[in-house]
C-alpha cells in the first residue's frame, strides 16, 4: 500500500531544549564551580559546548581532588 506524503508549509520547528548539568548560565564573569576530578573529561566538553552556545568562555583548572571551571569571558 503506498501512502501519499504531502508537505506542509509555515510549520515552525520545535525549540531546542537545552539543559547543562553545570550552571553555566547563571554564570557571571568571575564566578566559578568545583566537581570531582573523575568528571574532568565530562566538565571540559560541557564547557566547550556551552562556551559555543552562549558565547562566552570557560577556563578549567585541576586543584587537588577536584577541578574549578570560571566564567573568563
Amino acid at each position: 500500500m503506498i501512502t501519499e506524503i504531502g508537505i506542509e508549509v509555515g510549520v515552525p520547528a520545535p525549540k531546542m531544549r537545552v539543559v547543562y548539568a553545570y550552571p553555566y548560565e547563571e554564570m557571571e564573569l568571575g564566578d566559578s564551580f568545583t566537581v570531582p576530578l573523575s568528571a574532568r573529561a565530562k566538565v571540559l566538553n560541557a564547557n566547550y559546548r556551552a562556551g559555543k552556545r552562549l558565547g562566552w568562555v570557560f577556563t578549567a583548572k585541576t586543584e587537588g581532588e577536584q577541578v574549578r571551571v570560571w566564567r573568563t569571558a
